[in-house]
């Protein structure tokens, strides 16, 4: 696992001794980033379900101004701590040990949220959800989730977000734009 692109590029980014957080493949990161190409410099980004960090991580080496980072395993903030430090990006980052869930009933004003928790459970949904209810996205800002193909994820309210939907193999990335 390592950052694609901008100024951590290349740079190994380490992994969980447990494979208890699977990361997201460098082709789904590859894309999920051509889609964000134009949205990032200076954004606000919140990784949520964090994991290993390494999306937030991508993001801030392309260009974004901040990124929050939310998980509530210990071990995935020390990961994401140890890789930020070795990116370098540190200061742009705040790292928060917390139910990401519980998280976003007080979070406002993000550009970008990112999305990709365990697949088995429900968790996209229980967030989207979240998400529709409180102003937590910026005005023109995306939310993209990723998750087993196969899953059907909720429509947020289409007067106030834009859905679309990218395969890659078994992965699916859903996006949200709101309007």
């Amino acid at each position: 696992m390592r950052v694609i692109t901008g100024s951590a590029r290349g740079r190994r980014l380490k992994e969980p001794s447990n494979y208890d957080i699977r990361p997201t493949t460098d082709k789904v990161k590859e894309s999920m980033f051509n889609i964000l190409q134009f949205r990032l410099e200076n954004a606000s980004v919140l990784d949520l379900f964090a994991g290993t960090g390494q999306l937030g991580i991508e993001a801030l080496s392309r260009g974004a101004a901040q990124c929050v980072f939310v998980d509530r395993s210990s071990e995935a903030i020390r990961i994401v701590g140890e890789n930020l430090r070795a990116t370098g990006l540190e200061d742009r980052a705040r790292v928060v040990r917390a139910d990401s869930l519980e998280y976003l009933e007080t979070a406002r004003g993000f550009d970008i949220i990112l999305m990709d928790p365990p697949y088995a459970q429900e968790l996209l949904e229980k967030a989207l959800n979240i998400i529709g209810r409180f102003d937590i996205l910026n005005k023109n800002g995306i939310i993209i989730c990723e998750s087993d193909k196969t899953r059907v994820l909720p429509r947020l309210h289409e007067a106030d977000f834009a859905a679309r939907e990218y395969n890659y193999g078994r992965v699916k990335l859903t996006t949200y734009t709101r309007i």
